[in-house]
């Protein structure tokens, strides 16, 4: 037996073997356009929040949960759909079965860009935003194992998708299936019982805590599982082969059991105890926030210096203040998150934070028929006063109160020393008791 040779002429190329059918299906079709729209879709809106997420790991990843399964779910079903019916529209089904490969292969090679374009474009879009938050977050790290569930939903819900296309023949059933996605979910995740937590939407938005452990592969499973029970189910043609889809399903019922045992309120989130780790500024009073937000700081003590300058020193004035989830301490102002009023780690309206720390200052709770007598009305125009005085609020947001104008205007009036001592005595002075409020 001789061997041969194919001679390559000069200024010629060898031919290139052909892509496989594989690849040609994942280049073709509606999977990149699917892609690209999720894509589209998760940054877009993403972009239109960048305020309320741009700042920590935990804010961002809350924002891509409910987003990948309430929009780009949907979204990937009804391209499944329009893809699984392909072939029939276009009248190819003799063509495939004259394919030597078995049916759950030719199945399983048509329904794959149904199900790996979706995943791929979530996972492409929260890198996106990952890196986004990256120069701005101040503690902890992303937790990757929830947005890989979010792609193997979302992924799944393609594949489903693409067998309900195959099945049906109804053209509007791919617009249908997206509506009623969204619907189910929305309403689903409104819902105050334990089975909400079966959905890829469920949202919950608390910054400081963590996800257990297990919950993301048991989403995973679940949601995969019933799309793999779902594709073998109508993949494979004998019933004795079916009875191969009890497999996934079992692995799915098994996962949904474990996550029906957890509570309806919090779900799987607990409360990370690092993350609420007190961070303070030196100084007095002192400015205190949770290590979430750590890099705020500077920010932070930087928009509540003017009011410090005139507590400093002062008797009765607060010993902290404590922003954010903390263990309160006797003498501590608690101030309320500021992930919403903060750009890129800097107080997005220092002049408007500062108006709402000195209301929060001057607070008090006071039981049922405290507050009135003659001198209850005086006193709230006082204390309308000396918020004003010590952070004058922005144009538009300060309460016009014809009342506090005259004790405003006495307490600018007087010399540092007095307004000082005056301080004091409004320091001392309970806003419950109205008769021991001092006039300025």
């Amino acid at each position: 037996m001789t061997a041969t040779t194919t001679e390559v002429r000069p200024g010629t190329t060898a031919a290139r073997p052909a892509p496989g059918p594989l690849r040609t299906e994942l280049r073709r079709g509606l999977g990149p356009w699917t892609g690209a729209a999720i894509m589209a879709t998760i940054l877009v809106t993403m972009y239109s929040k960048a305020p309320e997420w741009q700042i920590r790991w935990q804010d961002a990843e809350n924002l891509l949960h409910p987003l990948a399964g309430l929009l780009c779910g949907p979204l990937a079903m009804a391209a499944g759909c329009l893809q699984g019916g392909r072939d029939r529209r276009l009248g190819a089904g003799e063509l495939w079965a004259s394919v030597p490969r078995s049916p759950l292969r030719r199945l399983l090679v048509a329904a794959a860009p149904s199900a790996l374009w979706p995943a791929a474009a979530v996972l492409a879009g929260d890198a996106v935003v990952l890196l986004a938050v990256w120069p701005y977050a101040s503690w902890g790290r992303p937790a990757i194992a929830p947005l890989l569930a979010d792609a193997v939903a979302v992924g799944a819900m393609g594949l489903v998708g693409h067998v309900v296309g195959r099945v049906v023949r109804w053209r509007l059933m791919a617009p249908l299936l997206a509506v009623a996605g969204y619907v189910g979910f929305a309403y689903g995740d409104f819902t105050a019982s334990s089975w909400r937590w079966l959905l890829p939407s469920a949202q919950f938005s608390a910054a400081e805590y963590r996800q257990v452990w297990w919950y993301a592969p048991a989403s995973a499973a679940w949601t995969a599982g019933l799309a793999l029970a779902c594709f073998l189910a109508y993949g494979l043609r004998s019933s004795r082969k079916r009875l191969l889809a009890l497999v996934p399903l079992v692995v799915a019922v098994g996962a949904a059991a474990a996550i029906l045992r957890l509570p309806a309120d919090n779900g799987p989130w607990r409360i990370d105890p690092a993350a609420v780790r007190p961070v303070c500024a030196d100084g007095a009073p002192r400015v205190c926030v949770i290590a979430l937000d750590a890099r705020l700081l500077p920010s932070l003590v930087e928009t509540l210096e003017p009011v410090n300058e005139r507590l400093r020193g002062l008797p009765g004035a607060p010993a902290r203040w404590a922003v954010g989830r903390m263990a309160e301490q006797p003498g501590d102002v608690p101030l309320w998150d500021v992930g919403q009023d903060v750009v890129r780690n800097r107080i997005g309206d220092p002049v408007l934070y500062r108006n709402h720390a000195v209301m929060q200052l001057f607070s008090e709770e006071c039981r049922e028929g405290e507050l009135a007598g003659p001198h209850a009305e005086r006193t709230m125009d006082i204390n309308h006063a000396v918020v004003e005085w010590l952070a004058p609020s922005p144009p538009g947001y300060g309460a016009d109160v014809p009342g506090a104008r005259a004790h405003l205007d006495r307490l600018r009036a007087k010399s540092p020393a007095e307004q000082r001592a005056y301080l004091v005595r409004y320091l001392a002075a309970s806003g419950c008791r109205p008769d021991e409020v001092p006039v300025p």
